[in-house]
């Protein structure tokens, strides 16, 4: 199979894009892969597989390689005697945060008939704000962690006792996050996340909680992963998950009995299906007192949570194999033709 990777992209997270890009080199060894970088201004760059290092990237040695252009059906070099299509049988997307998880390369894959794994339009306007994602998951019975809703101009009063977690509402990563123990701090943090976002989600930071991610797709049938329960600090800051996005190894499987598994899984194909048809996604879950509820939606994770699977590579294969298809519309003019015949026009 041939897999075009697409990364990069105008984000604050384009670095660990990136980190996961360089991974998926080391984790879909069958595939047939070419790598499609986005830089900061949004030209596309087809990189070759044997520059694919950070180094390449960081030092402007990208710009020496070859732009792509679209065109309807796929990616093309331009050149003196017309354009080249890159040959791809479908495009793995893995730019996080803006770009990539905002509905934009979606957008772009549909316009130009591209075949693609990733979230749909809906889907990605939905995960990519947590606001939206509170509120998507409430309306279909999955609940959720308390939160407020803060937006710049907004009066910086909060309704939870402390300490509270202040998150931008449009990133990822944990950019732009901080715990916040007494009121004193507050201002600070708010400070901090309005630098990324004009809106934040306040949330109760609860002690003790327990933590599991859980990912999977959905082809032919359900391509669910292991459960996991991370094990970190109070929360993984922006460098911890910066190397978290480089792991290639599967990890291991919760210690959890059958029946909270079942309903993380219950939780996770609420949300999945059929919102997120075409994609690989990770969801966060916290449990309390037995209660399961979303933490947050990784419509693109890290690596795309290949360290959950027990063969990735072969599940990318099927999901390719099963993509949700834009309906075809017919135009034929029709109400056009009518009118003119009524009006005695040929």
């Amino acid at each position: 199979m041939k897999i075009a990777i697409i990364f990069g992209g105008s984000s604050y997270e384009h670095e660990i894009s990136i980190v996961s890009a360089i991974t998926m080199k080391k984790v879909l060894k069958k595939s047939e892969l070419s790598f499609i970088f986005v830089d900061k201004d949004r030209d596309l760059y087809l990189i070759d597989k044997e520059a694919m290092k950070s180094k390449h990237f960081s030092s402007g040695e990208y710009k020496k390689g070859k732009k792509l252009t679209l065109q309807q059906g796929g990616f093309a070099i331009g050149g003196l005697f017309g354009s080249k299509e890159v040959s791809v049988d479908v495009v793995l997307n893995l730019i996080h945060g803006r770009d990539g998880e905002d509905g934009k390369i979606a957008s772009l894959m549909e316009f130009f008939g591209i075949d693609y794994i990733s979230p749909r339009i809906e889907a990605s306007v939905i995960s990519y704000n947590k606001l939206y994602t509170k509120l998507f998951a409430q309306s279909i019975g999955v609940k959720t962690v308390p939160y407020q809703h803060l937006s710049k101009s907004d009066e910086r009063k909060i309704d939870f006792d402390y300490p509270v977690i202040v998150k931008p509402v449009r990133l990822g990563s944990s950019i732009g996050v901080s715990i916040v123990k007494e009121p004193t701090g507050l201002d600070y943090a708010l400070d901090v996340a309005f630098e990324f976002d004009t809106d934040v989600l306040i949330e109760p930071f609860i002690e003790g909680v327990r933590e599991y991610n859980q990912a999977g797709s959905k082809s032919s049938d359900w391509e669910l992963s292991i459960v996991e329960e991370p094990h970190k600090e109070e929360f993984l800051d922006f460098e911890k998950k910066y190397m978290d996005f480089s792991r290639d190894s599967q990890v291991l499987k919760a210690d959890i009995d059958a029946i909270l598994e079942k309903k993380i899984q219950e939780s996770f194909k609420k949300i999945y299906e059929p919102l997120f048809e075409g994609s690989i996604i990770r969801c966060d879950f916290f449990v309390v007192d037995g209660e399961v509820m979303l933490n947050e939606i990784n419509p693109i994770p890290g690596s795309m949570a290949n360290y959950l699977f027990d063969d990735f590579e072969a599940m990318v294969g099927r999901v390719a194999a099963n993509l949700p298809k834009e309906r075809k519309i017919v135009i034929d003019y029709q109400y056009i033709h009518s009118i003119q015949s009524a009006k005695g026009k040929a």
